[in-house]
């Protein structure tokens, strides 16, 4: 049981009480002063984060939840002065604002319970400090030489922290299989609500992107969420042995394709296959992952017949070339407008790179690009180009170990479909900043936390199931 005041019927330590009545008193000060002197909206978010910080010290349980709905229900503003350019503001959400909230009240609370441990030891723990280490020292020398003139450098590390923050929320707290399957049961609750969200903006012929994006919607992003969570969706339909779960993964793995496809996002498409193969490639059921090879190639002329008209056009596009815009050829192809300025940052990132090759240029200290690979390496060097990539590396090989590790079928899939949507997720990295975007990181780390907690609470329950009773042989009867 746990010490301090959290532990049942035991009176609470006199520091611990000192402490609360300190933090009451402090907070009753600031509401008082606060209410008397800015606006009433302004006063209502201050009492709604009190609240949500009192009931998160209780149940911490219930913030992950609001986390998980608000990874793609929340709405989102811009920091600073406005403008297209990453330099001149960042991009805020009102779940950035509950995050930190939910943070303080963890942090409060592991420190009155001392038992409790602030960061769990998991394979990840290294990978992720030299992450954002790597990204930190890079900006901070790109901030002293002149390269990151404003601080949305370091906005945007604290955003990188923000994601793995979830991972931890996750790993902390998770600590029975029918608790995982809760919190992952509301992420796919968030996922149809989304996705028939999108499918209401079909008819209106405009690219479809997530809810509450603002001014304008960010159809890639869209699409990688989704690509993410139809990976883990059919990964347990195709692992699980209960004709229902079969059944509801399918039936949400089509509701979300409607809106997938109509985000028009071809580094989402690109992503996509990929995706599918690593599922088939990773499982252990090869008869049925050689029989689903064979329909998809016996069925691909029919889907390509029968693909809707925009994203026929939208793929075509890709090879039409428009005069007097910036044009990369391959051979006697020509590439789209959109497609060359990709390839040609690139090239301006190699460039760049080989000028600053160890720590780069420090986050946004370079110009904007929509390249993972080229942003990463030119923004903090060979040094957090290797970090990404043993962080990257990291999550692939604790998934696999994971899949190993675990008997029941539909945890294998699940983990199966995150691994199968990692590799879908680096495919769409390479036309898009995916391992920086709220949105699809969220519930990557979310989802990263499940994998790595599955065989831990399996092993937790296996060793509380109490031994079988060997049956008792009758005595021999004297003679």
């Amino acid at each position: 049981m746990p010490s301090g005041i959290l532990r049942s019927g035991a009176a609470p330590a006199p520091t611990h009480m000192l402490l609360i009545a300190v933090v009451l008193v402090g907070a009753a000060f600031a509401l008082s002063q606060g209410i008397t002197t800015v606006s009433l909206r302004y006063a209502l978010v201050v009492v709604s984060a009190l609240v949500l910080f009192g009931v998160a010290f209780v149940r911490t349980d219930f913030g992950i939840y609001l986390v998980i709905f608000s990874m793609l229900l929340s709405p989102e503003f811009v920091a600073g002065p406005s403008g297209e350019s990453q330099r001149a503001g960042v991009t805020l959400r009102t779940e950035d604002l509950t995050l930190i909230v939910i943070g303080l009240s963890w942090f409060a609370k592991t420190a009155v319970n001392k038992e409790m441990g602030l960061v769990t030891k998991t394979p990840l723990n290294r990978p992720i400090m030299a992450y954002v280490l790597a990204s930190l020292f890079a900006t901070l020398v790109g901030y002293v030489t002149g390269t990151v003139r404003t601080q949305s450098g370091f906005f945007y590390v604290l955003k990188y922290v923000e994601y793995f923050f979830v991972y931890y929320m996750v790993v902390n707290n998770v600590t029975d299989r029918r608790q995982a399957w809760r919190l992952v049961t509301a992420a796919f609750v968030t996922a149809a609500i989304v996705s028939l969200l999108g499918a209401a903006q079909v008819p209106s012929g405009e690219r479809v992107s997530a809810p509450f994006e603002g001014e304008v919607g960010e159809p890639n992003t869209f699409g990688g969420y989704l690509l993410l969570m139809m990976a883990i969706a059919g990964g347990i339909a195709f692992e699980t042995r209960r004709l229902r779960m079969r059944f509801r993964m399918l039936a949400l793995l089509a509701l979300m394709l409607v809106p997938f496809v109509f985000t028009l996002s071809r580094a989402s498409y690109l992503g996509l296959i990929p995706a599918f193969f690593a599922l088939l490639w990773l499982s252990d059921r090869r008869r049925l992952a050689a029989g689903l090879v064979l329909v998809a190639v016996v069925l691909s002329p029919v889907v390509i017949a029968i693909l809707p008209k925009p994203v026929v056009k939208r793929v075509l596009y890709t090879f039409e070339p428009e005069r007097g815009q910036p044009t990369v050829r391959l051979g006697r192809v020509g590439l789209d407008p959109s497609t060359s300025a990709r390839l040609l940052s690139v090239e301006d990132a190699l460039k760049g790179w080989i000028r600053r090759p160890i720590l780069g240029y420090g986050v946004t200290g370079f110009r904007f690009m929509d390249a993972q690979y080229a942003r990463t390496l030119v923004e903090t060097g060979v040094v957090g180009m290797a970090a990404f990539v043993w962080l990257m590396w990291s999550v692939i090989r604790s998934a696999r170990a994971a899949f190993k590790r675990l008997d029941d079928p539909e945890e294998r899939g699940l983990v199966l479909g995150f691994m199968a949507g990692t590799v879908g997720l680096l495919v769409h990295a390479i036309g898009s900043n995916t391992f920086i975007i709220v949105r699809i990181m969220e519930p990557f780390w979310f989802f990263a936390g499940i994998v790595v907690m599955l065989p831990v609470v399996a092993d937790r329950g296996a060793r509380r199931e109490p031994p079988p009773v060997a049956a008792r042989r009758p005595l021999p009867r004297p003679a």
